[in-house]
């Protein structure tokens, strides 16, 4: 049974085809596609408006060189955000909750901020590693902790995004799996758990919302720092 908790987070294959490569290309399928006419439906409006909306504050702090990233964050955040939500529902396969999926995400976009800090301000980039008005005897000590942190940071973005989304499916499976032990024994019980369930997925689902949103957030402070 315990080990049976974790068979959700396995990448399966299929007629020899791996899910994790469906699971990474079925959800473009779902999003409305531009029209020709004037007028747009609501369900292409409103993601025009969310798209809109979410670019403009996330972009709100950074200079005007950086907003050449916004259709790829944004496209980021969307992506995140369909493979979160698609991984609710029963008998899905979530990718997110694969630390090599997430790490080959957060690894590239963070490299790229880094390169891209050294190549047009490498004073200001360095000076990130050393604050201002440091004693000299803890100027070794800060810079190596810096560095340290500054390495670190796409770990925290992956191991975050995985955690989260781990734990989330974990509680939803342990507490579905005690709602129809006791039901037969506890009906009371087992109803009070279900919805106790029901109420733990409204939650999953802002934190599959909330976790895609601070991993693009935390990309563009990233970014912000270095143009």
């Amino acid at each position: 049974m315990a080990l049976s908790f974790f068979d959700q987070f396995m990448s399966l294959v299929f007629m020899g085809i791996p899910l994790m490569a469906l699971a990474l290309t079925l959800p473009w399928i779902l999003f409305p596609t531009p029209t020709l006419r004037w007028l747009n439906n609501r369900l292409l409006t409103l993601q025009n408006w969310f798209i809109g909306r979410f670019t403009h504050e996330l972009f709100l702090p950074v200079n005007v060189p950086g907003h050449k990233w916004a259709l790829l964050l944004a496209s980021l955040m969307l992506f995140l955000i369909s493979l979160n939500m698609l991984g609710l529902l029963p008998y899905t396969f979530t990718p997110t909750t694969q630390l090599s999926l997430n790490m080959g995400l957060a690894v590239p976009f963070w490299l790229a901020t880094v390169i891209i800090g050294m190549r047009n301000q490498p004073t200001e980039s360095l000076g990130h590693l050393l604050p201002e008005g440091t004693p000299t005897l803890l100027i070794p000590v800060l810079i190596i902790i810096e560095t340290i942190s500054l390495f670190i940071r796409p770990l925290a973005l992956g191991v975050r995004l995985t955690a989260n989304l781990t734990a989330g499916h974990l509680l939803i499976q342990l507490i579905a799996t005690a709602a129809s032990v006791l039901l037969p024994l506890m009906p009371t019980v087992a109803i009070l758990t279900g919805i106790l369930l029901f109420l733990l997925t409204l939650l999953e689902v802002a934190v599959a919302m909330i976790q895609a949103y601070v991993f693009v957030l935390l990309l563009s402070l990233y970014l912000q720092e270095n143009v």
